[in-house]
């Protein structure tokens, strides 16, 4: 299982890259396997802001549909467009093209309190 160390991650299976006040965000490697083949992406292009553990959009996959939880706080800067024609991206590429949205992060304490890549492997009971 892929766990890059550069990324935080939520107990819901979401991660975050951080570079300077910006945040992508995607879900796990992990949560990707779990759902299995993701056919539909659920994100409103117009979402503005997100709130920390508040619901910002859905994965629909063969069997089963899965929330997002927003792993911080901040205003949306980008939603990624080509999931709507490819969402099967998540599958492929969970932490590159599978990215969901990116953000200004609001506070970067938020982000501190998220797992390194050690305590979310333990998470998993890896």
């Amino acid at each position: 299982m892929n766990i890059p160390s550069d990324l935080k991650y939520t107990h819901d299976h979401e991660w975050i890259r951080v570079e300077g006040n910006t945040g992508t965000i995607g879900v796990t490697d992990h949560a990707q396997k779990e759902l299995n083949d993701i056919v539909f992406v659920d994100i409103d292009s117009g979402l503005s802001e997100i709130t920390k553990g508040s619901q910002f959009g859905s994965l629909e996959a063969v069997k089963t549909v899965g929330e997002l939880y927003a792993p911080c706080s901040g205003k949306v800067l980008e939603v990624n467009q080509a999931l709507k024609d490819k969402p099967e991206l998540i599958n492929t590429d969970p932490y590159g093209e599978g990215w969901m949205i990116k953000i200004e992060i609001a506070d970067m304490n938020e982000v501190n309190e998220l797992m390194d890549s050690a305590a979310y492997t333990k998470h998993l009971g890896l």
